[in-house]
């Protein structure tokens, strides 16, 4: 800020130098914000302390003593966890814009956490420290733990600057920990403070890639604020059930985005001088090179932490990848919990699991799934290895990366930089005398005629491949070079597959609008489906975070090569011929099990058009 508030009140004659001199002194020893020492040390009024933060922050200033009585339904925007969290009263509401008091308006985390559960836009106003905490025990009542005492002058510092509960006395126990980093336990309170917005970072000059300071970066990395970002945006990832984590530079900009069901959301944007400090503090948990600016670094970091009770395990894996502005960091977390390993739950309609089960209880022969990244493949083939996993059978895996550890299943970590590829270990499980083998995916000819053979003498072969649709995947494997009577004798069964966002099941309702049926004909409904449709839709709630969905459900459309379909490989038909004969064999393609979804009030119409074609 260009003016500091101590200057501002000493200008104005409010308090003596010696009065600013002493007030920071104290502020050194106890920590606190300087507007609320001042009151308490009565140099001067709260309401004096209200006007010349407004000043200061260039923004309105709000008296909440003075202010009418807050509209209920406001106040119910907010959760009292939140509000109790950044020390947040929502106001009013105008449109699309949420009027929220603070202590300090430039805590971009607490606005964007409001703006994330809430869905509106915030206009900040500042307000002073004491008389917000007085506001919010009179809207939300107390929190334990989080209350601020007027009584007591020792206020820690969060990292936002806004006043946070005072250390306890006895040890707290961390239920938090990462592997082989001890000195990372932090307890749940500290690892929910806000970042210091005082706290100054230099930001590093990148164009000149041989010359990194990596002695400063190593530094900015380990402060605490940083450390604290790290480990907050971890967790939160966690408790929001994402699937994924997006760190984007950008010129001017810097942005946190989570995929939740499927969907980009953004959660944060700090301030882009965190941008070094925040990326080496990632690489440092990864085990990745901080000097390395100019190469894409892949890497994992493994999280034990103990939330609501339960202890649970996260694996993130770390890509790292330079772009223009600096470097973007993606991480995928993997979560045991999350695995559905039991086939009936995942989606598949009772006839595609039928033929599904039928065709992997053969001892031999090609099990293929695909569809594009992130539509849950790699769970279909978990699930159907775990269901053959028995102690007479050998199962052996190639994937990159292992995903997930399975008891009884000998799992290989592919690593390209040595030669350790899926054609290198499909060989090599040929001499381990394997019964059931699955390769992560057939990218090129030479796995894909390795995993052919290997289905062709006694092996049980499950792989994935990126197709659109099951009937395309045999023209994949034959672009690929791989000859169309090997196709037409390995292959047994292929599932193509989506993901799509379920209906939140608590606060689902039927939607009173009903398309027109010509719509819905093109959509893909029969006319007796039509009659009888009801169409369910999410009204948005806490559980969702006003979305309407929660979850997702997976489409399958499921092509089991009969006689009829092996003939017309060998004289070589088209997809879309394979497609049309699979569908007369009764196949159910993706649009219709989407259809059935939308019937049985899962998803919604939007869902199965967003993700599958006619």
């Amino acid at each position: 800020m260009a003016t500091k508030l101590g200057d501002m009140l000493v200008k104005s004659q409010l308090i003596t130098p010696e009065q600013l001199e002493e007030a920071i002194k104290f502020q050194r020893r106890d920590g606190g914000k300087l507007g609320s020492i001042v009151v308490r040390q009565g140099y001067c009024s709260d309401q004096d302390i209200v006007s010349f933060l407004g000043m200061q922050y260039g923004v309105p200033a709000a008296d909440l003593d003075q202010w009418p009585a807050i509209d209920p339904a406001v106040i119910a925007l907010v959760p009292s966890e939140l509000a109790h969290k950044h020390k947040v009263l929502p106001l009013q509401r105008s449109g699309n814009v949420l009027t929220l008091a603070m202590s300090d308006p430039t805590d971009i985390f607490a606005m964007d956490d409001v703006r994330f559960h809430t869905g509106y836009n915030v206009d900040p106003v500042v307000s002073s420290e004491i008389g917000l905490a007085r506001a919010i025990e009179r809207y939300y009542g107390g929190s334990s733990g989080l209350k601020l005492r007027e009584d007591n002058p020792s206020i820690s510092r969060g990292m936002s600057g806004a006043p946070a509960p005072a250390a306890p006395q006895a040890p707290v126990s961390s239920p938090f920990n990462f592997d082989e980093a001890p000195d990372e336990a932090l307890d749940l309170k500290s690892f929910e403070e806000d970042m210091d917005a005082d706290t100054e970072y230099d930001t590093l000059d990148e164009e000149d890639g041989d010359n990194i300071n990596v002695a400063a970066l190593s530094k900015m990395s380990e402060d605490a604020p940083v450390v604290r970002l790290a480990n907050m945006v971890l967790i939160d990832a966690i408790r929001k059930g994402a699937s994924d984590i997006h760190i984007e530079p950008y010129e001017k900009s810097y942005r946190i985005r989570f995929r939740i069901d499927g969907l980009l959301m953004e959660v944060m944007r700090p301030n882009l001088k965190l941008k070094d400090p925040l990326t080496s503090r990632i690489k440092i948990l990864a085990k990745l090179n901080i000097a390395e600016k100019r190469l894409p670094q892949d890497g994992r970091i493994k999280l034990r932490v103990n939330l609501q009770g339960r202890q649970k395990t996260i694996d993130y894996r770390v890509s790292i990848l330079p772009c223009l502005f600096g470097e973007k960091i993606v991480m995928r977390l993997l979560d045991n919990d999350s695995l559905m390993l039991d086939l009936t739950k995942l989606g598949f309609e009772p006839e595609s699991l039928e033929q599904w089960n039928r065709q992997i209880d053969k001892p031999y022969g090609m099990v293929l799934v695909t569809g594009p990244t992130g539509s849950g493949k790699t769970n279909t083939l978990y699930s159907s290895i775990a269901k053959l996993n028995q102690p007479d059978v050998n199962i052996m895996t190639a994937e990159d990366p292992v995903e997930f550890n399975f008891a009884g299943i000998n799992q290989v970590q592919m690593k390209e930089q040595i030669g350790l590829n899926f054609a290198a270990a499909l060989r090599s499980f040929l001499r381990q005398d394997p019964n059931i083998i699955l390769v992560g995916e057939i990218r090129d000819f030479e796995t894909a005629e390795i995993s052919i053979k290997a289905s062709l003498t006694g092996h049980l072969v499950l792989s994935t491949l990126h197709t659109n649709d099951a009937a395309s995947t045999i023209s994949r494997l034959m672009n690929m070079g791989v000859e169309p009577f090997l196709v037409a004798t390995s292959v047994n069964v292929i599932c193509a597959q989506r993901l799509v966002r379920r209906i939140c099941s608590n606060c689902k309702a039927v939607d009173p609008t009903v398309p027109p049926a010509e719509a819905l004909r093109k959509v893909g409904f029969t006319d007796e489906e039509i009659g009888r449709l009801k169409i369910m839709h999410g009204q948005g709630c806490e559980i969702c975070h006003k979305k309407g969905y929660k979850g997702r459900v997976g489409l399958y459309e499921v092509l089991e090569m009969s006689e009829t379909l092996k003939d017309m490989v060998l004289t070589g038909a088209s997809a879309i011929e394979l497609r049309e004969q699979a569908i007369k064999e009764g196949m159910i393609t993706l649009r219709r099990s989407g259809c059935r979804k939308v019937l049985d009030g899962v998803t919604t119409i939007e869902e199965i058009v967003r993700e599958t074609v006619v």
